[in-house]
């Protein structure tokens, strides 16, 4: 089988269920507990269709449950399923990229405690197997038994017009990440840069995007500063990408959405799509988000959170 065309079968799954903007953008607010239709409709700033969509989606994928409210409230509640707590290590690498790169005021600081050990934490990634933390650049892919080439129909749609600033919740942590991997060719371009491609024909072989859609997405991430254009031929003059810092920052997200997508979206049980090794200890990585201060492996029900200005949680 090629190896190319299957690298972005891998992330795919995933995005398939939920890398959608405005699913992301759901989750997260669900996550914060913001559970109710007209909640949402606040918090996020979609449209009512658009999120009655979404919602519909959502469940349909088992990420989301709707209940009716309990004590006598007129309205449904929707409620997170283990599919989608399962996110939460995704979630909380979202939040340390979104902190790093795009520090909030004091009233939209997240602060989070580990009940275990009871100490504010700063969540960390780390090899399963060697305990070292995990850099995208110590990591080698190959073809996974469950490995498929990208057969989807070429699409030509342009990015949504929503942009970070737009998106009115108090609580959406991480909406300049969302803006950037909530559109699935940007997505698709930023893990198909940890495996090394830096070329525009190599993108565009991999992935069934027409070019002035591939180049519209190409130009957003070198102004989003994701990836920085570096000339590799002068006669023609031709540029490849690379990932910045800032890039390479994400592999943590890319992680833990990839480990999520090969627990719950392999409906026909052929396995990964594509298998990684951890170069640093030359062992299969499993990315484990971890407490900085005592090392536990870190879940949503032992995290307690708050937003705000004090760090009382």
């Amino acid at each position: 089988m090629d190896k190319l065309r299957t690298r972005a079968s891998s992330i795919n799954r995933a995005l398939d269920q939920v890398g959608d903007k405005w699913c992301l953008l759901i989750i997260q607010e669900v996550f914060w507990g913001v559970n109710t239709f007209s909640g949402m409709l606040e918090a996020t700033g979609v449209s009512r269709g658009v999120l009655s969509n979404r919602l519909k989606w959502l469940q349909a994928q088992d990420c989301l449950r709707k209940r009716v409210a309990t004590g006598g409230g007129r309205h449904p509640v929707y409620h997170l399923t283990r599919k989608s707590v399962d996110l939460y290590q995704m979630s909380l690498m979202a939040v340390a990229w979104e902190e790093r790169y795009f520090p909030p005021p004091e009233a939209g600081k997240v602060h989070l405690r580990h009940r275990s050990c009871g100490n504010t934490l700063h969540p960390r990634l780390r090899c399963g197997t060697c305990r070292q933390d995990v850099h995208g650049r110590d990591v080698a892919y190959h073809p996974g038994p469950g490995a498929t080439r990208d057969i989807r129909d070429k699409k030509v749609r342009r990015r949504s017009s929503l942009s970070a600033s737009d998106v009115p919740g108090e609580h959406s942590v991480y909406r300049n990440l969302i803006d950037l991997v909530g559109d699935r060719w940007t997505a698709n371009l930023i893990a198909l840069a940890f495996h090394g491609l830096q070329r525009f024909d190599e993108f565009h072989q991999e992935l069934p995007v027409a070019t002035n859609i591939l180049a519209d997405r190409m130009r957003f991430l070198v102004q989003q500063g994701v990836f920085v254009t570096r000339p590799y031929q002068q006669r023609p003059l031709r540029q490849g990408y690379e990932l910045t810092e800032k890039g390479w920052d994400l592999f943590p997200y890319f992680l833990t959405l990839l480990q999520w997508g090969d627990r719950w979206c392999d409906p026909s049980g052929a396995g990964r799509p594509m298998c990684l090794t951890h170069t640093l200890c030359g062992e299969n990585l499993y990315g484990e988000v971890v407490c900085n201060h005592c090392g536990e492996e870190l879940s949503a029900h032992y995290v307690d959170f708050s937003i705000g200005p004090t760090q009382d949680v």
